[in-house]
């Protein structure tokens, strides 16, 4: 084991598709890590899902050992963050790790918004960063563009940046070069215990919780008994090692390395992410700067399609919330819908990749509802009540005011776009504060935008308006009072409680037009009439009629009176009449899923 002056622990942070897993294929390639006959693309890119969607999702620890020109032998841990905003949670873990980070900045897109969110998280805990201009071999790659930028927009010295192509293989030497050179040595390695930060966690059906940390001071060793400092709880260590990628174990953990520890622990809510561990028999009196309580942004219902699969999805939610922490859950029923889980995610990415995790890793079909976000009721009383689901909201007559949850926007876009962006701003009902001239070419926009307009097709618009060219981060902001409503969906008079949403009064109709005509294509005939209704209170803003599956009672009639028919037709109306006030509308399952598949486009 290396001292910690040959120690150096970094990150890689850009904006989502700017080279980040390519670039550490070159890393691992070139200080040998891992053999050129096993290399594969995206190879810390472990799930099917980030290989099939080319994005990182979850943070990939390894270390390597690199002899720098000086001669002397290096250990680089290196933790492959993601890009896109609804995993930020995931890159603030991985710098409070970390000394420095690599920032990368594509050559040919410039410094987009997620880049300069990135720079501001890595400033705030500290590290040194070194600014990578990547993808310099492109045919659109502009250097001293870029290179100005991220001057003038991140503050950092553009001389500074080192420029390199993960794909080509350019500039890697020198990449390694700075990391040894100009990134510190682990920091807090003299503090009189040991302290450990866990940064993330997985679990595995033989060995029960593997706690992924990174060591600031001491030691551990199989056979230690550890002290987990903000749950008050004890366990044992059964193994320790390093990623490189893969598992291997070592006999101790020293200070400044990263590693694993598998531990005795078999309950997986008794690890917490961002906790310090220590030594039992001599604890630490501080614990590390982990990492706020992340907050949930968007609320969904998970529900199993075979009711049968509640506890099987109930300890898949388990194990998944253990790798990953921002992830919250908590038992609910509908009517409609059975028995499931109302669960809190960063955004809709986050809540589209949870839903793929359970299908695939733990093999349990599912449907989610509508995604909605956490209002604040004020009532007549003056009691304040949170709100995540539209079912809780108290009766109408008992609300004073509803609050709903803002976000601070920071959009990118070329100037060219500045018109198309700015109504679609205000069609989301939101405000642009102020704009920024980056340069000849690209105008930065800050906007206050609620949180409930922009979950689920304001990105995909963006980037259809800016022809790709635009990005956006965002950071949640206030909650401020709007003129909200419970829409109602009543199916033959009874509210669907699956279908039920709070909406700004001015989108009710329109939003509720949309469903019903949805509804009407989709559920099946009767043989009554069905009314489809969306309604305010007891108000009906919309209205679609299923029409009854109808018997030719006159089939029989040939010639006679018209009179025999009449009668015929009136008894078969009566009958259709007394079956509408006993009859009761089931929804088939297949119809929930598709009406929640297609509620986005309603929206």
């Amino acid at each position: 084991m290396p001292d910690l002056a040959h120690i150096r622990n970094f990150c890689i942070i850009a904006h989502v598709d700017h080279g980040k897993t390519t670039l550490s294929d070159r890393l691992l390639e070139t200080t040998r890590t891992v053999a050129q006959r096993e290399m594969t693309a995206q190879h810390l890119d472990a799930m099917d899902l980030e290989r099939e969607r080319g994005i990182t999702i979850k943070c990939h620890p390894v270390a390597m050992q690199y002899r720098a020109k000086n001669g002397e032998m290096y250990l680089l841990n290196l933790i492959d963050t993601p890009g896109h905003v609804d995993f930020s949670y995931e890159v603030s873990r991985s710098l409070a790790a970390c000394e420095g980070a690599l920032l990368l900045v594509d050559a040919s897109q410039g410094v987009e918004a997620q880049t300069v969110a990135n720079a501001q998280l890595a400033l705030g805990q500290n590290l040194t960063i070194i600014p990578v201009i990547n993808k310099v071999d492109m045919p659109s790659a502009r250097v001293e563009h870029s290179r100005k930028q991220i001057e003038d927009v991140l503050q950092i010295p553009g001389d500074e940046a080192i420029l390199a192509s993960g794909k080509a293989g350019i500039g890697i030497d020198d990449i390694l070069e700075a990391i040894v050179h100009r990134l510190p040595p682990p920091r807090w390695a003299d503090y009189p215990a040991t302290r450990a930060l866990v940064f993330d966690s997985a679990y595995d059906s033989y060995q029960g919780v593997i706690c992924y940390v990174r060591m600031f001071s001491g030691s551990f060793k199989a056979g230690d008994e550890i002290f987990l400092m903000s749950q008050g709880t004890r366990a044992q260590i059964k193994e320790v090692g390093q990623f490189e990628p893969g598992p291997r174990v070592v006999k101790s953990l020293e200070a400044g390395c990263t590693g694993y520890l598998v531990t005795n622990i078999k309950a997986v809510h008794e690890v917490k992410t961002g906790d310090t561990l220590t030594q039992n028999f001599e604890r630490a009196k501080d614990a590390l700067p982990g990492y706020k309580e992340v907050r949930p942004m968007v609320f969904s219902g998970l529900y199993p399609l075979d009711t049968g699969d509640h506890e099987k999805l109930k300890v898949s939610l388990s194990k998944l919330q253990l790798n990953d922490a921002a992830l919250v859950y908590t038992p609910e029923s509908s009517a409609a819908l059975g028995f499931g889980f109302r669960a809190g995610f960063l955004g809709l990415l986050h809540m589209e990749i949870v839903q793929e995790r359970i299908r695939r890793e733990y093999d349990v079909d599912i449907i989610s509802t509508y995604p909605s976000v956490v209002y604040k009721v004020m009532k007549s009383n003056g009691e304040v009540v949170e709100i995540d689901n539209p079912v809780q909201l108290p009766d109408p007559s008992t609300i004073l005011t509803i609050a709903e949850p803002t976000i601070r926007a920071t959009i990118l876009t070329p100037n060219a776009c500045i018109g198309d962006l700015l109504a679609l701003i205000a069609e989301k009902r939101g405000l642009c504060d102020k704009t920024e001239t980056l340069d000849e070419e690209r105008i930065l926009l800050h906007a206050k935008l609620p949180l409930n307009e922009i979950l689920v097709d304001f990105n995909d618009r963006l980037k259809s308006i800016t022809r790709g060219y635009g990005s956006m981060d965002y950071e949640v902001g206030e909650y401020e009072v709007a003129d909200l409503v419970k829409l109602d969906i009543m199916v033959n008079t009874d509210p669907v409680d699956a279908f039920a949403s709070i909406v700004h009064r001015t989108k009710a109709e329109g939003r509720g037009r949309a469903l019903c005509e949805k509804l009407k294509e989709i559920l099946p005939q009767q043989l009554f009439k069905v009314a489809i209704q969306a309604a305010i209170g007891g108000k009906v803003v919309a209205r679609e009629t299923v029409s009854a599956l109808r018997k030719d009672v006159t089939a029989k009639c040939y010639g006679g009176d018209i009179t025999r028919k009449r009668k015929l037709l009136e008894k078969q109306k009566e009958g259709k009449k007394r079956m509408k006030q006993i009859g009761k509308v089931e929804i088939p399952q297949d119809a929930f899923v598709k009406i929640l598949h297609t509620n986005a486009s309603a929206k």
